[in-house]
């Protein structure tokens, strides 16, 4: 008697059942905040949602201690990856001091708004150097966009990232303060005996959508927990370099192991940060991955401002320092190779 596997009509419709739900989660992990917030809108406004809300089969439960802010740059997308953006993730850079000193308002009138002034007039406006004007206007071109700017048709597709919450410092403990409260205002609990009193008394269409929208609920509730846990956890890893600012103290943290930690499929978990943005607590925003650096990036960082603080420093000397102030072995050659990538010289010609 031959054993093996053979697929039935149900058995081929669970699997297409499953390959579809994973298809529409993965699309919902994607979606830029605001597109996932007017979705939410909808769904909570549309007269079956109301139906259970009143029958008490679902319910919202609030994120603990969910806080909310404005964002500083509404109304610009972010349109560059952290790699070609260092100062994104750099709180204690000099860009960043300046545009602190300028004030945001004047930033915003000057650099994000009026797109004719000239750099000699915004140095002017806010007391800066005209170098320092060109400066900021150079890393604004690359880093925010007004809608009506974005990239012309025949240019490859910008990247733009949808910002998720800012990260504000109390107490020296950084906590999160979401953009979407029509997102963030909680999650959805289903009350299964209520539920089970309530459907028998519809009709079967009726049922048919009541099953459709608790179907798109627990998608939508799934992709806000999973985000939410995901940036907890990357604050928690990464508090040093939040509440310091410096690149050096991030800690290495792979999409990988952030995925299994939350429990969810890799792929989602990708989707899912791939074009989300955050705020840091001096300002600036920048993507998520910035806080999922892979442990080559952070020894980059590592080393740069070794080589920064210490110019003479000779390769042996670097894996020393490295060695003594991080617990990080590194060869020779990969110091040597680790300067070439950064664009440092030798000891000596740096």
């Amino acid at each position: 008697m031959k054993h093996g596997f053979k697929l039935t009509a149900s058995t081929g419709a669970r699997t297409s059942a499953a390959l579809l739900g994973a298809l529409k989660m993965a699309q919902m992990a994607e979606m830029p905040e605001e597109e996932f917030a007017d979705m939410i809108k909808d769904l909570e406004g549309g007269r079956v949602f109301q139906l259970l809300k009143t029958s008490g089969a679902i319910n919202l439960s609030e994120f603990p201690a969910a806080r909310y802010a404005a964002r500083k740059y509404a109304g610009y997308g972010l349109n560059m990856a952290s790699a070609d953006l260092p100062e994104l993730a750099d709180g204690t850079g000099d860009l960043v001091k300046l545009i602190q000193g300028i004030g945001q308002e004047k930033f915003e009138a000057c650099f994000l708004r009026d797109a004719v002034m000239s750099d000699i007039e915004r140095a002017e406006e806010c007391d800066i150097t005209v170098r320092d004007a060109e400066r900021l206007r150079d890393f604004v071109n690359r880093a925010f966009i007004q809608a009506e700017f974005e990239a012309k048709p025949e240019a490859p597709a910008a990247r733009v990232f949808s910002a998720v919450a800012g990260i504000e410092m109390d107490d020296g403990e950084p906590v999160l303060a979401f953009f979407h409260r029509e997102i963030w205002k909680g999650r959805y609990k289903v009350d299964g005996d209520k539920l089970a009193t309530l459907l028998p008394g519809l009709d079967p269409a009726e049922r048919k959508r009541v099953e459709k929208l608790l179907k798109k609920i627990e998608f939508a509730d799934k992709r806000k927990t999973t985000l939410y846990r995901a940036l907890e956890i990357l604050i928690s890893v990464q508090a040093e370099y939040l509440a310091t600012g410096d690149p050096s103290r991030r800690r290495p943290l792979s999409q990988k192991t952030l995925a299994k930690n939350l429990e969810v499929d890799a792929s989602v978990l990708n989707r899912l940060v791939s074009n989300k943005s955050i705020q840091m607590p001096w300002g600036m925003e920048a993507p998520m991955e910035v806080l999922l650096p892979s442990s080559k990036k952070v020894n980059l960082d590592r080393l740069y401002s070794i080589a920064a603080e210490q110019p003479q420093l000779s390769d042996t000397r670097l894996c020393a320092e490295l060695r003594a102030r991080h617990g990080v072995d590194l060869s020779r050659r990969s110091i040597a190779q680790y300067r070439k990538d950064l664009s440092l010289a030798a000891a000596g010609a740096r």
